[in-house]
């Protein structure tokens, strides 16, 4: 039986790929893992016309067939193995039409694969702007292959893309001829390598010769003909390359002379020059990513106020209804106290996840993501990385998982090892509902000039101390891990361009679903867990004080309510999960932090996030208020045996500081090792993070007790 229909999405980065992958499949998408490798794969469903669906898959951004990172190696892996299950049946080469002639030379090597090919001109207005006429049917006449001129920011060009997808599936004609005759290149040899590995043309037979030693999918007796094959034929590899590329640019060059007209041989100025003249200044530029910057932490609290007020107050009113309709007994206690306090604790963070996601995704759309990494390379380049380093970085602020696996971009060993290591500094998306929860306890909800909130000033004041505690750690590794490789940061700037707000709406909505589904199974597992060890304990102990209390109340039953009270607090510290918490309190207790936070501390290293939720079900054992009252109101009520507040400043302070530097990941750890093959290095990662976050904490205690 034939499978689904399969088209991949190739070009260059920054070329349009995303927005149009996002145009043909809307919301019927989902990421994985290509087979083998931690390389994100993006694969959605297209209706095409009425008899034709088509998988789409988002293959990584490459510039040529020949690849210099993990990334375009599963590109290149995927169009040259024949037996790939993900192998398309048609490429869709997203060609950026105002860098034409570097574009072309990808399109032309993808075209001598012999998979039909559909050319999808993207940034037309920007090559209008550039004083550029581009004739499209001449350029489709010279290529030999179909050519649309697309703008998936706007939706426009979709539905004659998609005319021409079904046009081409149902033309069965031969593929075009050659773009350049490879055989004439190198030689009669490459069709026995065609034979050997059941290839379908002599362009892809020239791949294997290049790097078969590379490629996963050849087995050991085709490695052993080809080497002998290539020692007979004296095989220079890099000579044969340079003569390809040489040809390609001359045809091209050709093609370029015929079909595209520039006003003038110097080009216009567009505006994304003249706006970077701004953005990128030494002194300009940085004050405008701090701005940006402070306007995100401000908008986090400012835009996210009433929707969580709204999310706190439904879940107070149904737990408060719950209470009344529900008899006492085991079940209503573990609902509302279980599973509603757990799930409440982290369900009202989700505004806050989304709005930063949807900044992230508006500064990545807009361009201006790039910029950060350009104006912040000669701060990396001075603790030993480079710019490349900062995508990863900053892509730890959503999590630390995708942005370890973003690091395989950086060619150099060891300022990829430094990155790796340094990531997790970056405060990331799980920390968020901690920050805010703390945040809101024990800073004022002040604001200055009328719109500069305490507040938010305090949560940017935690990203960027995470990032420059990165930088100086980086500095440290730099000098401990001796490779004397060195790299140049090279990058192409994209046009700005106006956020595609159907893209931002996707993007935080699925960041919302994963988070809820992700973090949703892990905070409801330990909230049940919790609430089985924070109800129960030691039989002896926990009946010894069931005897203790029910003596006092026929002593005092004036008393009852607040005998209660303490009653109800006795069973928790005898519970199961007060033994374990009071263990470790007098390695905490210096920071501050008493039993119950010793709890959350443990819970957490599951996924940071828990800790809410850890101390919404702590919190909810035993309280006659079961679910009417919020999370923050009862720590903030929270007592000490001294009666002193648990959480105040000092205490506050100090346990945001341990968050931004404590490594409490499992999944982190564990991407970690995989991609450094090897618990060395999340070992030392775990050691040196929670040295640091220790000390830390227990300096800003001292200090402000």
């Amino acid at each position: 039986m034939q499978g689904p229909y399969k088209i991949a999405l190739v070009g260059n980065p920054n070329s349009g790929k995303s927005s149009l992958f996002n145009s043909l499949t809307g919301l019927n998408q989902k990421v994985g893992n290509f087979p083998g490798v931690t390389v994100d794969k993006k694969t959605g469903l297209s209706r095409i016309n009425e008899n034709l669906s088509a998988n789409i898959i988002d293959l990584p951004g490459t510039y040529s067939l020949y690849p210099k990172s993990a990334d375009e190696q599963v590109t290149y892996d995927v169009l040259l193995n024949t037996l790939s299950k993900d192998r398309p049946d048609m490429i869709i080469v997203i060609a950026d039409a105002a860098n034409l002639k570097r574009n072309l030379l990808f399109c032309s090597q993808i075209m001598d694969l012999k998979i039909p090919v559909v050319i999808a001109l993207s940034m037309m207005d920007i090559a209008k702007q550039k004083g550029m006429t581009i004739d499209t049917a001449g350029l489709q006449r010279m290529m030999g292959v179909p050519v649309v001129p697309i703008n998936p920011r706007k939706n426009k060009g979709i539905g004659p893309l998609k005319k021409i997808i079904a046009d081409v599936k149902q033309n069965t004609a031969p593929p075009p001829a050659d773009f350049i005759d490879t055989i004439a290149l190198t030689g009669d040899w490459l069709n026995e390598i065609s034979t050997i590995c059941a290839l379908d043309s002599s362009y892809s037979a020239l791949h294997v010769a290049c790097n078969y030693t590379e490629l996963s999918w050849l087995n050991a007796a085709q490695r052993i003909r080809i080497a002998a094959l290539l020692d007979e034929v004296k095989f220079h590899k890099s000579k044969i390359q340079a003569e390809e590329i040489m040809q390609r640019y001359q045809r091209i060059g050709t093609i370029m002379q015929q079909c595209v007209v520039e006003e003038s041989p110097i080009k216009k100025l567009v505006f994304s020059d003249k706006l970077d003249k701004v953005l990128l200044h030494p002194l300009w530029g940085n004050l405008v990513l701090l701005t940006v910057l402070f306007f995100l932490f401000q908008s986090i609290f400012w835009l996210a106020a009433y929707p969580m007020a709204w999310v706190e107050q439904g879940f107070s009113v149904l737990g408060g209804w719950l209470n009344n309709v529900m008899p006492d007994n085991f079940v209503k206690d573990l609902l509302i106290n279980g599973l509603l306090a757990g799930v409440s604790g982290i369900a009202v963070f989700i505004p806050q996840i989304m709005i930063l996601f949807g900044f992230i995704t508006v500064l990545e759309d807009s361009g201006y993501m790039a910029r950060i990494s350009f104006l912040t390379d000669r701060l990396m380049r001075s603790v030993g990385l480079n710019g490349r380093s900062v995508m990863p970085l900053i892509s730890g602020m959503a999590c630390a998982v995708p942005a370890i696996m973003a690091t395989r971009t950086i060619q150099n060993r060891k300022e990829r090892l430094i990155t790796i290591m340094v990531t997790p500094l970056m405060s990331c998306s799980a920390r968020l509902p901690v920050y805010s929860i703390l945040i809101g306890l024990v800073i004022p909800d002040r604001y200055y000039l009328g719109f500069v909130s305490l507040q938010g000033l305090v949560f940017m004041g935690l990203y960027l101390l995470g990032f420059f505690m990165a930088l100086i750690v980086a500095r440290v590794l730099n000098f401990i891990v001796q490779v004397k490789e060195r790299t140049y940061f090279l990058m192409e700037l994209p046009v700005y361009r106006a956020p595609r707000w159907k893209n931002v709406g996707i993007t935080m909505l699925e960041k919302a679903k994963i988070f809820v589904r992700d973090a949703g199974k892990i905070i409801l597992l330990i909230s049940l867990m919790l609430w089985v060890l924070a109800s129960y304990g030691p039989p002896k102990q926990m009946h010894a004080v069931d005897q203790k209390y029910a003596a006092l109340e026929q002593q005092a039953p004036e008393q009852k309510e607040e005998l209660e009270h303490k009653h109800a607090t006795e069973k928790l510290e005898h519970s199961f999960a007060g033994i374990m918490g009071h263990a470790i309190e007098p390695a905490i207790r210096p920071l501050g932090f008493d039993w119950k936070i010793g709890i959350a501390l443990i819970t957490s290293f599951a996924a940071r996030e828990v800790f809410v939720g850890t101390m919404a079900t702590l919190y909810s054992v035993g309280d006659e208020r079961a679910g009417t009252t919020t999370l923050r109101d009862k720590m903030r009520e929270a007592k000490r045996p001294d009666g002193t507040a648990v959480y105040t400043l000092a205490t506050g302070l100090a346990l945001l500081i341990f968050y931004v530097f404590a490594m409490q990941c499992m999944s982190t750890l564990a991407i970690v090792k995989r991609e450094t093959r090897s618990w060395k290095y999340p070992a030392i990662q775990f050691i040196y993070m929670g040295a640091i976050a220790y000390v830390c904490a227990f300096i800003v205690y001292q200090l402000f007790k």
